[in-house]
């Protein structure tokens, strides 16, 4: 049941991030007012590592930013180390 929800909040995250990441590239190529960027890694720590790193690499967005190129992996693989836990049984 923990993996069900997990995965839920994986892909839920991970659909709100991407398009978040993508609406923040627009915004700053017209100079306009942007998405804070502790949103951007909240959002990418909550289960949206893996949207959030799709949309640095197509966007071309947060790749400068040293913050995002260590977190953003970093969440993602802490994310895919629990959902493998979870399968196996480790974490219940």
């Amino acid at each position: 049941m923990f993996l069900i929800l997990m995965l839920v909040v994986v892909f839920v995250s991970s659909v709100v991030a991407f398009p978040l990441y993508g609406i923040d590239k627009h915004l700053a190529v017209y100079e306009k007012r942007r998405v804070p960027e502790w949103l951007l890694l909240l959002i990418a720590f909550f289960g949206g590592a893996f949207g959030a790193l799709c949309a640095m690499i197509l966007f071309r967005h947060k790749t400068q930013k040293s913050a995002f190129l260590i977190l953003v992996p970093t969440f993602m693989f802490i994310q895919l180390a629990i959902l493998i836990l979870c399968r196996m049984g480790i974490i219940a």
